[in-house]
Formats: C-alpha cells, sequence, structure tokens
C-alpha cells in the first residue's frame, strides 16, 4: 500500500522566543529561549507528477528542482535528500504555519524543521536531534546571515534551553512557572536586518557594544539562576534591565517601547522586546492575577494578538 495515498506523512515544529540574550548571542555570549507550543509549523506530504512545495500563507508553489539555490524551503528538501542519497521524489509538500513571519518567533526554522520531519517521514527513516539541528542551521543562514544557531536549537528540540553559540544546548529546569504574555507589534522586521545593523555598530564601536554584550550575559546569567530557584520577582527586573540595554544596540522601536509601558502600567513584572527587534514582538511576565489586565492593556495599546504562555509547572 502507498502509505502517501492511505495516510499523508506529516512533520510539525513549534514557534520559539528569546527571554533573555538576544543579539549579544551572536557575540558567544549566553541567551535563553523556550519553544511556543501554541504556535506551530505543519508540513504535509502528498503524491505528485514532481517534487513541489506549495506554501499555503505565502499563496506560493515552488518547483523544487527549478528553484534557485538560496531558496530556504528548497534547500531544506535538497538537504535531506542528500542526507537519505535519494533523488528529488514525485511529492507536493503542503507547508502552514501558525507562526508570524519576520516577528522573531523562529517561522524560518520551524517551516524547516516541519518539512524535514514530514520527508524523514515518508521516507521512513530516522534522524538523530542533532544531524536535524545542523541541517536546519544551513536554512538559518539563508534567513539571517550570521545566525547565533538558537531558533534551530530551540525548535528541533522542542525544549527550554540555555545557549551559547558553539556548544551544547543546556536544558534548563524551571523552578516556578513563569506566566509570559507575547505581543505582536504587527510590523514584520527580518532578523537578517537587525544583526547586520547591529555588526555595523560593532565594527565602528568595538569596545561600546562589547560592554553592552558583556552586560546582556551578566543578565541572562542572573536570570538562567532565578528561573531555576523559582525566583520570579527576580526576572521582572532582569527583563526591563536587558530592554533598555537592547534601547543602547539601537534595535527597539516607539511601538515595541509602547507595548511595554503599556505593561507595566498595567502592572506587568518585567517586558523587553524579544527577538531581532525594531517590530516583531515583546513579552511581559505578569502574576497570574494580572493577566488579564495586562493582556487588555497591550491590546489597547495597539498589539495585533497577545499569546498567553506558561513555561514550566504541569
Amino acid at each position: 500500500m502507498n502509505t502517501l495515498r492511505s495516510r499523508p506523512a506529516t512533520g510539525h515544529a513549534p514557534g520559539k522566543i528569546i527571554l533573555f540574550g538576544e543579539h549579544a548571542v551572536v557575540y558567544g555570549r549566553a541567551a535563553i529561549a523556550a519553544p511556543i507550543p501554541q504556535l506551530q509549523a505543519h508540513a504535509e506530504i502528498h503524491p505528485a507528477d514532481r517534487c513541489l512545495l506549495q506554501a499555503v500563507d505565502l499563496n506560493q508553489t515552488i518547483d523544487i528542482a527549478q528553484a534557485p539555490e538560496d531558496d530556504p524551503f528548497a534547500l531544506i528538501v535538497r538537504l535531506v535528500c542528500a542526507e537519505r542519497d535519494r533523488p528529488l521524489p514525485p511529492w507536493r509538500i503542503v507547508v502552514r504555519s501558525e507562526i508570524p513571519i519576520a516577528s522573531g518567533l523562529g517561522s524560518g526554522a520551524a517551516i524547516a524543521t516541519a518539512i524535514a520531519r514530514a520527508m524523514l517521514a515518508a521516507f521512513r527513516a530516522e534522524m538523530t536531534l542533532d544531524r536535524l539541528n545542523a541541517l536546519v542551521y544551513e536554512v538559518e543562514k539563508l534567513h539571517h546571515g550570521t545566525p547565533s544557531g538558537i531558533d534551530n536549537t530551540v525548535v528541533v528540540y522542542g525544549r527550554p534551553v540555555w545557549f551559547v553559540q558553539g556548544q551544547s544546548p543546556q536544558p534548563f529546569a524551571v523552578g516556578e512557572p513563569l506566566h509570559l504574555l507575547i505581543a505582536d507589534t504587527g510590523i514584520a522586521s527580518p532578523t537578517k536586518v537587525t544583526v547586520g545593523d547591529v555588526r555595523r555598530g560593532w565594527l565602528s564601536e568595538p569596545k561600546r557594544y562589547e560592554a553592552l554584550f558583556d552586560r546582556i550575559h551578566e543578565i541572562a546569567l542572573l536570570a538562567y539562576r532565578a528561573i531555576e530557584g523559582g525566583d520570579v520577582a527576580t526576572l521582572g527586573p532582569l527583563l526591563d534591565e536587558n530592554q533598555a540595554l537592547l534601547t543602547d544596540l539601537d534595535v527597539s522601536s516607539p511601538p515595541l517601547e509602547r507595548l511595554c509601558a503599556a505593561a507595566h502600567a498595567a502592572g506587568a513584572l518585567g517586558a523587553k522586546l524579544s527577538g531581532g527587534g525594531r517590530g516583531g514582538n515583546m513579552i511581559a511576565l505578569v502574576e497570574p492575577e494580572k493577566q488579564a489586565d495586562v493582556k487588555q492593556a497591550l491590546e489597547r495599546a495597539g498589539a495585533k494578538r497577545v499569546i498567553e504562555m506558561v513555561l514550566g509547572g504541569p
């Protein structure tokens, strides 16, 4: 029986949120990030007469054999085929995603991971997480230019991690549940652009930028200890200080600052942008009893969407 005709092979992967350390992580400092189970990318494989990829959300269909080398969808398909020593299969790979594009939530890594997992299921093949992570990282290079590797790592492993570029990711324990709100500015901001701008600033003022990166690393370390120790109250001021340093890196923006201010005014413990910055998303740490008020304040301040998330706990 043709398994593709009886039941399509599928693959899924979550979005991700950076809690602490974005941008500095590109320069060898630490970052803390976690998956967002509420936001998923999905891939489904159907028989076809040639290898096609249908990106439903983009209203786009790609003939993989004809796609340019720098097409990220085609690259992950080609990489998985090469890894399994297979020619391009006669499949229509249908991709859908709940993760906003260019918003700092790891959409590129999640889509690539979902495609790879669906293909491996269709091939009836297995791949280690380490190897899958390496393949998705190659796609991240197309999206971000000089990626840290944190997006693909969190998405592929699907668990919160302490991440330092070039080192094995370290899962961490959450001592007490963290109640987070993720608010979307609705402004697309490709990470590649802000990463490039920070690099130009670093090349122009290396001492100043290195000092900022060092302090961001120190904050990430303090936050890591607070998360493991269940010290939720300490995390709020650390989020705020991290946001101030990101502002110094010129990756914040008036819409992000407005959302952070609204969250604070409604009782959030702390708030900061998450991801590349200038648009995309911000996060607010809240007490459960304040969550509804802060969410409403974020929506009034212009958030296009607010996601409720609990990190840790049952």
